[in-house]
């Protein structure tokens, strides 16, 4: 299993290897920068797919694209709502969720892929917004996540510039799978 892989039912110390992996990801670049060309370099890298590359799986079991998507929807909701909590509290408790429930019981097989991204670039516009009217003092406040303990809003900017490269990668490799 690959340090990537994220389910629910992880260990603390799987959890602390993915978070670790997802840091890394983001090397010398600029957290802000990352996030702010996400949506552009998803669109790049879906174009000239066809419906039916968009939503067949790399393979069996495995997410399409149709599924990153909404996945990077639906997580740019979870990080709106866990960096106002932080902005807006003190030290306010953020629950995890399972991925993967979210997928099947909330049905990604049939969102449109055009409507997720769509989803995705309104939402991290709205984050993006929120982040620059941020005070510097600001981004040191903290919120304390059920699994993972306190993630201040400077290191959640890092963690989910990770998470975007992280499925930028995983669009590419789908890409490369369905072309075949």
């Amino acid at each position: 299993m690959s340090v990537f892989t994220n389910p629910a039912s992880r260990s603390k110390e799987q959890a602390a290897a993915y978070t670790a992996a997802v840091l890394d990801l983001v090397g010398n670049r600029q957290p802000m920068d990352v996030l702010t060309e996400t949506a552009a370099a998803v669109k790049r890298a879906i174009a000239g797919l066809a419906d039916a590359q968009l939503v067949q799986p790399e393979s069996a079991g495995k997410w399409s694209i149709r599924h990153v998507l909404q996945h990077l929807a639906d997580s740019e909701l979870v990080w709106g709502w866990r960096l106002r909590l932080v902005l807006a509290q003190d030290r306010p408790s953020l629950t995890g969720y399972d991925q993967d429930a979210w997928s099947t019981r909330l049905h990604y097989h049939a969102v449109r892929p055009e409507e997720a991204l769509a989803d995705f670039a309104v939402l991290r516009r709205s984050n993006l917004r929120l982040l620059t009217q941020t005070a510097e003092s600001d981004l040191d406040r903290v919120g304390v996540h059920t699994e993972r303990g306190e993630e201040s809003v400077r290191h959640m900017m890092r963690l989910y510039a990770g998470h975007d490269l992280l499925h930028l990668r995983q669009i590419e490799r789908i890409r490369a799978a369905v072309a075949e």
